[in-house]
């Protein structure tokens, strides 16, 4: 994973939050869409970026995409990565409630099962 450049992404995010006051803008989408690859480019990678070197405020960004994330990947290791993380920043996952954002991630998994 590209460290370096999933934080110069997280930094433009920051500033298209900042300039926009908190409402809808223009680049937004266009940062989760970069964040989206960044973070699917290498799995292994990213999993270790998450256990190891993701700050409170890049695990609270990444809350935005986790569901996307996992519906492009499928990948159910790093959805739980991301989980396990939870402990480590129990004052963000209250203020994002990143809970819900992990649940619909996980419904993301299960799209493609068909338990009728």
């Amino acid at each position: 994973m590209n460290i370096n450049l999933f934080r110069e992404i997280i930094a433009r995010r920051e500033y298209v939050e900042k300039i926009s006051h908190g409402e809808w803008a223009e680049g937004i989408e266009e940062c989760w869409k970069r964040e989206i690859e960044v973070l699917s480019e290498d799995i292994p990678g990213t999993i270790a970026f998450f256990k190891s070197e993701c700050t409170a405020a890049e695990y609270s960004w990444v809350s935005e995409v986790i569901d996307d994330l996992a519906a492009q990947t499928q990948s159910r290791e790093l959805v739980e990565s991301y989980k396990s993380v939870m402990t480590k920043y129990p004052e963000e996952c209250e203020i994002y409630n990143i809970p819900a954002c992990i649940q619909f991630a996980e419904e993301a998994l299960n799209e493609g099962d068909n338990h009728d």
